[in-house]
This record gives C-alpha cells, structure tokens and sequence, in this order.
C-alpha cells in the first residue's frame, strides 16, 4: 500500500502508531533485563536484544543512543518510515517504547543474521549462487517499492551487506530506516534533496559524498556495490594486506567492462564459487552491477528496470 502520511507532521502524532506501544516492563521481561546472552549486536545506532514475549513470538528489540538531537532524529525518521511501509522484502515494525530518555523500537525478529556475516564472516560455508541471487532479487524487490511504490518517495541513505537481515530461506529484508529521507519529486524543478552526508564508508555514491546531493539513485549506486561483493566476495573496502584501503569499485570497474565483453568471467568472479554458478544469470548481474555504479546518476537505472512485473 502506497504512503500517505505528510513527512512533515508533528513527530509527537507518532504515539498514535497503529501498531500501539509496548511498555518498558514488557521488554525487560521479553529480553531477560536486556541480558547480554540475548544480545544480537551493536554499533553507533546503539543495540539489538532478541526477546521472547509472554505468547511465545520472537522480536528484535532496538535500542537507540539516545543524548543528543542526531539520535532523537534518528528514532523518528525510522519511526516514521517503517511504520508506514509494508513489503514482504522489509523488515516488519512491530511497536516502539518511549520511556524517559530512552528510545525502542521493536521489529520481527529476523533470525539468520545478515548477508554480511554469512558473505564475509570468518569460518562461514560459501554462500551458493542461487542463495547470491535470490538476495539481490530480495533486496531489489524491497528498494523499488520504497523507491517507486511509497509517495513521498523513500530513500534509505544505508543500504549495504549489515543492512540485508535473511530468513532460514536466505529470503532479503532491508532494514534499519535510521538515515532514511522521504523525497516529493512533486515539483519538477526539484531534482534531489540537499543533506548532511551520512551512510557507510564504500557504498556511498560519488555525487553524494562530494556534495551531500540525495536522489533515489544514490540507493541504486549503493544496492550496485552490494551486487559487488555478490558477484566478487570481496568487501567494499579491501581488508586484505596486499590491497589494503583499495576500494572495490576501483577494482572492478574495468574487471566487469572486460567481463561483459570477452565472455572471461573468471577475471571476477567470486573463486570460492569454483564453477558452480549460472553464466546467463551471473553475466545478467554483472550488467545491473556496472550499471549500478556508473559515475552519473542520471545514468544509473530504477530499481525496478531489474526486475520488472514482479512485486
């Protein structure tokens, strides 16, 4: 269902979330006093515990940093956005709680971990082609309908591998909403949105981190080094001493225009693939990878030119 809520509204019109709130005294008892046993990771966004309620259903419990106004920010344009947004390829908001200065939201609990962990942890199985594509059809199914199905328009500002929750079937949810802009392209003289850049380090469009200049296709150029390190098994910003700092789309840039044209995909792809990956498919993502990442945003396609008809 497309949006219809004016972004602007007052933030305190959110105490009337449909979903309705949950108390503090429930998501100490559903987390176990937030133990660190249920701990599910952490980062500058604050923590996630997972928590059983009393009816037995699993939840992911967000708590945010909360002490200055970007965290307060922060926790309302999540609130905001994902509240209003429902897609079989994003993360579900279950409620929230507001206790003195302390900040929660609450989410499905989503419970294979990340595309991150399972592409690039340490001691991970390889992650097989079919899983590969059908992640990128996920999370590209979830962007076109922030992107093209929501008015505002939604952009996500952080999409990347940690971002991508999966489901025991490998299926894609994005998720966390924390940076997310709405854009009303309502107006034809406005063509982007001025901002503060935020987002990750190796996935952040050029024309935005130089200028702080914010399209949808900002997301796309984003979603495009996350087909990378698919295609690859690499991730954004080399870790490894003989390429240390070496970004990834420098590195394949050229790598996948050769590719493409020669038919020689080994100069690219992922070794610990081997052989065992469709060449239609594998030169097909290629193709919306080099597209992705084009230096132009104006050059880079929608979302949903990937994938079309499909919901």
């Amino acid at each position: 269902m497309p949006l219809s809520a004016d972004p602007s509204a007052n933030p305190a019109s959110l105490t009337s979330f449909s979903s309705g709130s949950f108390t503090y005294d429930k998501l100490v008892r559903a987390t176990e006093n937030f133990s660190e046993a249920n701990l599910l990771g952490e980062g500058g966004f604050g923590y996630v515990h997972k928590g059983v309620l009393s009816g037995g259903k699993e939840i992911a419990v967000k708590q945010l940093k909360i002490g200055s106004d970007q965290g307060e920010r922060e926790f309302r344009a999540e609130l905001e956005t994902i509240s209003l947004v429902h897609h079989k390829h994003l993360v579900t908001l279950l409620g929230y709680c507001i206790t003195g200065s302390a900040r929660f939201l609450i989410y499905e609990f989503v419970p294979n971990k990340t595309l991150e962990f399972h592409l690039h942890g340490d001691g991970q199985p390889v992650m097989d082609w079919a899983t590969r594509l059908r992640i990128a059809i996920g999370s590209a199914k979830g962007l076109a309908y922030l992107h093209e199905d929501c008015s505002p328009t939604i952009i996500h500002r952080d999409i990347k591998a940690a971002n991508i929750l999966l489901d025991f079937k490998f299926e894609a949810k994005v998720s966390d909403f924390g940076l997310a802009k709405f854009f009303s392209d309502t107006n034809s003289h406005i063509t982007h949105i001025s901002t503060r850049v935020v987002g990750t380090f190796g996935y952040l469009a050029p024309e935005y981190a130089s200028s702080g200049k914010l399209t949808e296709k900002s997301d796309v150029y984003s979603y495009g080094m996350m087909l990378l390190e698919l295609i690859t098994g690499r991730t954004p910003i080399s870790r490894t001493a003989s390429m240390m700092n070496e970004a990834l789309v420098d590195w394949a840039r050229p790598l996948l225009t050769r590719a493409i044209k020669t038919g020689d995909l080994g100069l690219i792809i992922d070794p610990r693939l081997q052989s065992n990956y469709d060449s239609d498919q594998m030169v097909r993502m290629m193709e919306c990878a080099a597209a992705c990442i084009r230096q132009s945003g104006w050059l880079r396609p929608r979302m949903s030119q990937f994938f079309p008809g499909s919901s």
